[in-house]
């Protein structure tokens, strides 16, 4: 039915639907559940709080005599709830070294920004361990061999996403732990002139297995065997 309006409009609002039951207002001390609406999820137009949490790794590479020092911040989302995640924020590295200045302050900045935008930043891991030096890459202590100082800061970045949770360490199963510690117990009984060693290294004179990238590949009964991994060319 039309209605018509003879009168000047001076004022409007809008009508409510008078058939839904109003639902009572909470009483001020009532808990309300937690929504999906009340989760805070990192993007880039998220405010860094005045202060951050953070590590700081020392890399030091036989590239320069002054070691790297590469500091992560993380922020805290959701803190004191069931949804509560530590997420980087932000990232900077540090040298006496000035040679490398500009590109690491570019990459610093990169990475930051790749933090800051939320969402999967694990393949960060992967793109930077890929990059190669054209002139050779080292080998870190322990065993591991390192392609570039890029590699060696996505090292880095590895092994703090894996202490905050972001990455998770699957490991060896049970039966590969102990097929390493069964051949890495035979290649030490096979020694003559057994030495007192950091359970953490490898014997000397191992070469570098191709599957974990650690000097940890052994000769025994004919084969490479690898005593980190447990890779062995007999299968």
């Amino acid at each position: 039915m039309a209605i018509r309006i003879e009168k000047k409009i001076v004022d409007y609002k809008v009508g409510k639907d008078e058939t839904q039951p109003v639902q009572p207002a909470p009483a001020a001390n009532e808990v309300q559940p937690a929504t999906q609406d009340n989760i805070v999820h990192l993007h880039e137009k998220l405010e860094r709080p005045d202060m951050l949490i953070g590590s700081t790794y020392k890399v030091k590479t036989p590239l320069s005599e002054h070691a790297l020092y590469v500091t992560i911040n993380d922020i805290i989302l959701n803190a004191g709830t069931e949804n509560e995640l530590r997420r980087p924020f932000e990232i900077f590295i540090n040298s006496k070294n000035m040679d490398h200045f500009q590109w690491i302050v570019a990459l610093t900045r990169i990475i930051s920004a790749v933090f800051r935008k939320g969402g999967d930043v694990t393949f960060l891991v992967e793109e930077l361990r890929s990059v190669f030096d054209p002139r050779g890459g080292y080998f870190k202590k322990g065993g591991k061999y390192m392609p570039s100082l890029v590699a060696e800061i996505g090292d880095a970045i590895e092994c703090h996403m894996r202490m905050i949770g972001l990455l998770k360490d699957e490991g060896l199963d049970e039966h590969q732990r102990k097929l390493v510690e069964e051949k890495r117990s035979q290649y030490e009984s096979a020694l003559e002139t057994a030495e007192a060693e950091d359970p953490d290294d490898f014997p000397a004179g191992s070469q570098l297995c191709l599957k974990c990238n650690t000097k940890a590949a052994v000769q025994m009964d004919g084969c490479l065997t690898c005593l980190n991994c447990g890779e062995s060319k007999c299968g």
